[in-house]
Parts: C-alpha cells; sequence; structure tokens
C-alpha cells in the first residue's frame, strides 16, 4: 500500500530551463522530450540608472530562486541549463558582481572605437564583424577596463549563461558558444582566444574551460534551501541562445541544414556552408556550435523591425495565409532597415512603399512578408542547403512560414512544434551530460502557396534595394 502511494506522489522528472532573452525572460520545466511541463515568463528589465544601463541581476535572481520553488514543488528538477542572449558577460569576484551587466544597447561604449578598433578588428581571423553599441563584446570590456581599472582588475570575466550558473553552483567557468558569437575574442578556426584577447591578457581571466553540457556541481546550500532542488540536481554550464535552438538539430543531423531562429532577432546558422562566403560588410559571421565548430551565420534584428512595421495592434495579431494575399495583391513592400544594430543592410532607412495597409492583420502580414523576403537574403547569401528549419517565435505565424517556404520553393522549409527550439537544446544538453543521445526533434513541414506571386514580389523588393543589394536571385 504504502509503495503504490509513494509512486502515486512521485513528481515528473524535469529540467529546468533559465533563457534569458533580451526582451524577455522564461523559466520552464522541460521533459526529456522536450515538452514544456510548465512555465513561468517575465519581462527583461534594464536599469538606466549609472554607471550604464544595465541589467537587474539581482532583481532577476530572486525571480529565479522563487520561479525555481515554484517548479521544484511539482517536478523532480534533476538540471538546471542557463540559456542566454548574447554579446553579454559579467565581471565578479568572490563577492559578486564588481560591476553590473552592461546591456549591449549601450552607445557609451563607441568612444573608444578608434583605440579598439586599431587592436581588435581582425575579421579574418575572428569572423566578428564590427557592430554599433556593445554588440561586440569585446568593446564592453575594453571600455569597462577604461572606465572602472580598479574594479575590473580583480574580477573574473563570465559570459552570461555562465554567470548564472555560477549564481545557483558556485562554480565559474566557460564555454565557446558565447565567446564565439561576433565578440572579437575568439578565433573559430584555430578554436581559441584571439590575438586581442591574448594582448589583453582577458584570456587567463575567464576560468575554467567546459563544455555547454557539463555538469558544474550541485545547487549551492542556500539555493537548495531556498528552491528545494535536491543536492541531486546539477547546474549545468549552459549556452548561447541561438546555439541552443541550432543544438536542436546539429545534435542529430550530419548533412547540411540551417536553423533560422527567431526571437528579438532572426538568426539563420549554416551547417555545410564554407566559412569563406563571411562578408564583414553584409555583417555575416561565424557563430561557435556547443562542439566547438564554426557555423556560417547571418543575421537581422528581425523580432524588433517586425513590431516597428506592423505597429502595437499588429504585434498582437494573427497574420494569415489570405491576409498575406491581400498584402500581395496591394502592391505593398516595407524596403530594409527598421533596425540599425545589425543586418545586412542596417545602414539603410526602411520605409514601405505602395499602400501600406491600416488593419492591424494586413500591417502584421506586411511585417511577415518583409522578415521573410530578409530572410530568404540571409540564407541566399549564406547559400544555405538542406532542410530550412525554423524554430522560436515567427514559426507559428502562418504569413510568415508561408511566405518563407514559398520563396524556398523547392527546398523544404519546416518548423518546430514548440514555442521555443532553446527548450530542446537545453534538453539535449541535458540527455548529453547523463551520456544519453538526444533523438531528432519532430518538425512540421511548411505549406507553400502563392509561390509565383511570392516570387515575383522578391525579384522586385530586391530590386527596390540600393545597387550593391539587389538582384532578383
Amino acid at each position: 500500500m504504502s509503495n503504490g502511494s509513494e509512486v502515486s506522489k512521485a513528481r515528473p522528472q524535469a529540467v529546468a530551463v533559465f533563457d534569458v532573452g533580451k526582451s524577455n525572460v522564461r523559466l520552464t520545466a522541460v521533459n526529456d522530450s522536450g515538452v514544456a511541463l510548465a512555465a513561468l515568463e517575465r519581462q527583461n528589465g534594464v536599469d538606466s540608472s549609472p554607471p550604464y544601463p544595465h541589467f537587474e541581476a539581482d532583481e532577476l535572481y530572486a525571480w529565479l530562486i522563487d520561479g525555481l520553488a515554484t517548479l521544484a514543488r511539482d517536478f523532480a528538477i534533476h538540471s538546471v541549463v542557463p540559456v542566454t542572449h548574447g554579446a553579454c558577460a559579467a565581471l565578479v569576484d568572490d563577492d559578486g558582481l564588481v560591476l553590473p551587466i552592461m546591456d549591449y544597447e549601450f552607445r557609451g561604449v563607441s568612444e573608444v572605437d578608434s583605440d579598439y578598433d586599431a587592436i581588435a578588428r581582425d575579421f579574418a581571423r575572428t569572423a566578428s564583424p564590427k557592430l554599433p553599441a556593445g554588440l561586440n563584446l569585446g568593446r564592453q570590456l575594453f571600455w569597462q577596463q577604461r572606465q572602472f581599472a580598479k574594479e575590473f582588475s580583480r574580477a573574473t570575466i563570465l559570459p552570461y549563461p555562465q554567470y548564472w550558473a555560477a549564481r545557483l553552483c558556485g562554480v565559474r567557468a566557460w564555454e565557446p558558444t558565447s565567446l564565439g558569437c561576433h565578440t572579437d575574442l575568439w578565433e573559430p578556426g584555430r578554436g581559441d582566444f584571439s590575438t586581442f584577447a591574448m594582448k589583453m591578457k582577458w584570456n587567463s581571466r575567464f576560468g575554467r574551460r567546459v563544455s555547454a553540457w557539463t555538469p558544474l556541481g550541485p545547487p549551492l546550500r542556500e539555493v537548495a534551501s531556498a528552491t528545494g532542488l535536491s543536492n541531486e540536481c546539477k547546474i549545468l554550464a549552459g549556452i548561447h541562445d541561438s546555439n541552443a535552438s541550432y543544438l536542436a538539430h546539429r545534435a542529430t543531423r550530419e548533412q547540411p541544414f540551417c536553423v533560422v531562429s527567431t526571437g528579438t532577432w532572426i538568426v539563420a546558422m549554416a551547417h555545410g556552408s564554407p566559412l569563406d562566403l563571411l562578408r564583414e560588410d553584409l555583417d555575416m559571421l561565424a557563430n561557435v556550435d556547443a562542439f566547438g565548430n564554426p557555423v556560417p551565420t547571418a543575421r537581422f534584428m528581425g523580432g524588433r523591425e517586425y513590431a516597428a512595421i506592423c505597429g502595437a495592434d499588429g504585434v498582437l495579431a494573427q497574420p494569415s495565409a489570405g491576409d498575406l494575399e491581400t498584402v500581395l495583391e496591394s502592391g505593398a513592400l516595407a524596403i530594409p532597415s527598421f533596425a540599425d544594430q545589425s543586418g545586412p543592410l542596417r545602414a539603410q532607412i526602411g520605409r514601405i512603399v505602395s499602400n501600406a495597409p491600416g488593419a492591424p492583420s494586413p500591417r502584421a502580414a506586411l511585417a511577415a512578408l518583409y522578415c521573410a523576403l530578409m530572410t530568404d537574403y540571409c540564407l541566399t547569401m549564406l547559400e544555405a542547403r538542406g532542410d530550412i528549419i525554423l524554430e522560436g517565435r515567427l514559426a507559428s505565424n502562418e504569413a510568415f512560414a508561408s511566405a518563407l517556404a514559398a520563396l524556398c520553393e523547392p527546398q523544404p522549409v519546416f518548423r518546430s512544434p514548440d514555442e521555443t527550439g532553446t527548450l530542446r537544446g537545453a534538453v539535449a544538453l541535458s540527455l548529453l551530460a547523463r551520456g544519453k543521445n538526444p533523438e531528432p526533434a519532430r518538425l512540421d513541414p511548411c505549406a507553400t502557396g502563392l509561390v509565383e506571386k511570392l516570387k515575383a514580389t522578391r525579384v522586385r523588393w530586391r530590386n527596390l534595394l540600393p545597387p550593391s543589394h539587389a538582384g532578383s536571385s
């Protein structure tokens, strides 16, 4: 009788995924099949007070602890996996943060550009394009060292996923996905720190190197006490978010394919494409995956541009294939760019030609069409081969998915049925940590329609781009 009672009360096993995006933060309990069992979410706040705009780390930590306590009541959490956006690092000592964690959109760091570029800029080796504000992590660190030399001198540098791991288990480490994403700190070809990072003597300031799936330790005593996590729970090193979406497929695929991760950014990572096609002037780069391998990448700030095009009302709409057809019939087009932080056309000022729709759903369809055309442009730059796999927020957007599928036809386009590929990537890490092989992700084929109209629209759209970017294919 007692055994049966204990079995009936057993909590389901789960991985806790702490996903820190630039705009939103989510804590999710996920099973080994990648199914979300429960989720908590909040906005990611930026504190604009001195010494510079920064993330509210202590407030977010308190929310994380409360969230883990909530999940631990209903699930047996065997692993915690931090997944975060890139262009971010924490400077810590034995007492915690020595400086606030900088928001990468802080433009004040650009005051060091002349000196920084002279010693850091080396695209041929780092595959890190020059980006504005703090989007090159090396620029953030260079500025902080100049402005706060005393604090910087005693700090260990932790990539953002490993900062959260350290707060939970006390172990300082790093892994390459957060260094291999336009930081100027890593040389993907050599698999080692860049000449610039070594010249600054930062390579010895990062703690020990681990893999993204390395269990760093159990929760700290105070964390276990506050959350109810057991001493058997493992805190994993964690991973850069786009790389988590990529890993969900790379862990089970060898043939060429491309993952398109959508959120604040739309990031296309093409396995099987050559590195020598990367062009700095088109804001292309090499990411570094969880296995330490370089991945040709192109991206633009698609989520932010989508919101800029469709407006507050349109963001809430769910544009259909019918809304997309209405926009195509109207001739309305959005021409890049509506965000200047990134992308192959970031230097251009965005505009809408012809009659922009006023109703929310058609306006959202116009934004979806724009993102599909830009994504298709990125895939062309990457010479992406094999399956195209959509992940993230726009994967469930019918207008976007169907438009991209038509533009890529006959190349197949699939979408993840899950809300975010970062969950399955995090689960893959937890499986690898336990010596298990991840299973292939379930994917749904994207329907193609309006192929002729969309391909004709692509020709028209590309002909409206600046001459150096125009063309019909």
